[in-house]
């Protein structure tokens, strides 16, 4: 169903139960899922969230400024890049780190070309750092990214089954959608991504498919057409 895809990942997903700091198991489980997929003929760009280790609005409201909180959550991004790339090395598969500003020697910077060279041979393209400006999301920094990539897909993989009518975890009446337009995510003030992702995928057009990446299976499935999490498209 789709040959080229952006997967997102959540930082919480990193962190394993907790959602805090990197669990290694959570690690090598999505590696070897990514592996297989690549294995399988598939193309993987992989964007990280942060949020296991620092979010810039969490910064902002211990003290620190926004633009310092927001450099310190894209420095959150390229560790947990930097970790995944290890345990996908570590299977056989070539993983590069990309980053959104130059960090030489413990990345390469990002350049369309470059990471689209790495998927074409096989490898997996680990973009970083969001989009190396302040008060952007990584979500936004994925949806620009499957967009340069030309991705068929932006996968968001979370810790929640799909999009819901409202948080599942606090109202028990919350239903799930199996899809839904971009308009209607962007009227119903849906918040599983932010509203320039949205936006900016609406422009491609690139479906999103929000599912829930610790089922372990999901990714190949999804892969494989089966209809798993939510679909947004236009």
């Amino acid at each position: 169903m789709y040959k080229r895809v952006l997967l997102k990942l959540s930082g919480e997903s990193l962190g394993g139960p907790s959602g805090t700091g990197l669990d290694p198991e959570s690690l090598n489980r999505f590696a070897a899922e990514v592996a297989e997929a690549v294995r399988g003929g598939h193309q993987i760009a992989i964007v990280n969230g942060g949020g296991n280790i620092f979010r810039g609005l969490q910064g902002a409201g211990s003290g620190f400024d926004r633009v310092t909180g927001d450099r310190m959550g894209m420095f959150a991004t390229v560790i947990n890049s930097l970790a995944l790339s290890c345990a996908l090395r570590s299977l056989g598969v070539e993983a590069e780190v990309f980053t959104a500003t130059p960090m030489e020697p413990h990345a390469r910077y990002y350049t369309r070309d470059n990471a689209v060279a790495v998927l074409e041979r096989g490898g997996v393209a680990l973009i970083a750092g969001g989009t190396g400006n302040p008060f952007f999301t990584t979500d936004s920094g994925a949806a620009l990214r499957a967009l340069e990539l030309r991705a068929d897909a932006l996968l968001k993989g979370t810790r929640v089954d799909g999009v819901y009518t409202a948080d599942p975890e606090k109202d028990p009446n919350a239903v799930r959608y199996e899809e839904l337009s971009f308009s209607q995510a962007l009227a119903e003030h849906l918040k599983v991504m932010d509203q320039t992702a949205y936006s900016l995928c609406e422009q491609g057009p690139v479906p999103i498919v929000v599912f829930d990446i610790t089922v372990k299976g999901n990714l190949a499935r999804l892969l494989a057409g089966e209809k798993i999490g939510t679909i947004v498209h236009a």
